[in-house]
């Protein structure tokens, strides 16, 4: 008995060191997701005015406004962790972002600059739902309950988003740019 008492003892206190270590992951990751919604919210605001189709503006815009509430779901998620809200730069978002604004710079306005900026906003957005999935993964893991579903909602709004991007670029703004291309 007095064995087994002490193998448990020791598998609590293995769990602990890994919970604390993947709770360290946990908000090293949430961090970095905030720098990188915050930087978003500012990219956004750039594509939907280099954007033409009014179709992609307002969804761009509309995510805009999701973004903002996912920003707020962060800080939310920092005062579960009994944190103050902090970014910590985002080198993967740092970088789409400055590929999204060449891609921009290097594309003809119009349809062409739209096909562009769908582009470079689903880069984001699959950079986003792989943040977003890894963090509800860790906060299940962990425990974390309340943090898995404001994880999961903002995970939905970001899979959404990339759906009607697809659905925009099938449906009007890909063929757009194709037809240009050949005229020119």
């Amino acid at each position: 008995m007095k064995n087994s008492k002490a193998t448990s003892a020791s598998t609590n206190a293995a769990h602990d060191e890994i919970s604390s270590k993947l709770g360290k992951l946990f908000e090293d990751g949430v961090r970095d997701i905030y720098w990188a919604e915050k930087a978003l919210l500012k990219a956004l605001g750039k594509m939907s005015k280099n954007a033409t189709s009014e179709d992609l503006i307002s969804a761009l815009e509309l995510h805009q406004t999701e973004t903002e509430d996912q920003v707020l779901r962060l800080e939310k998620i920092f005062s579960l962790l009994g944190k103050a809200p902090r970014g910590k730069k985002c080198d993967g978002m740092e970088g789409l972002i400055k590929e999204a604004e060449s891609m921009m710079d290097e594309s003809d306005e119009g349809p062409m600059r739209d096909a562009a900026i769908i582009a470079a906003a689903q880069k984001a957005e699959h950079y986003e739902i792989a943040s977003y999935g890894t963090l509800r993964t860790f906060a299940q893991t962990i425990g974390l309950n309340e943090a898995v579903s404001i994880l999961n909602e903002t995970l939905e709004e970001e899979k959404d988003t990339d759906t009607k991007l697809t659905e925009l670029a099938i449906s009007n703004v890909n063929l757009l740019a194709a037809s240009q291309s050949d005229e020119e």
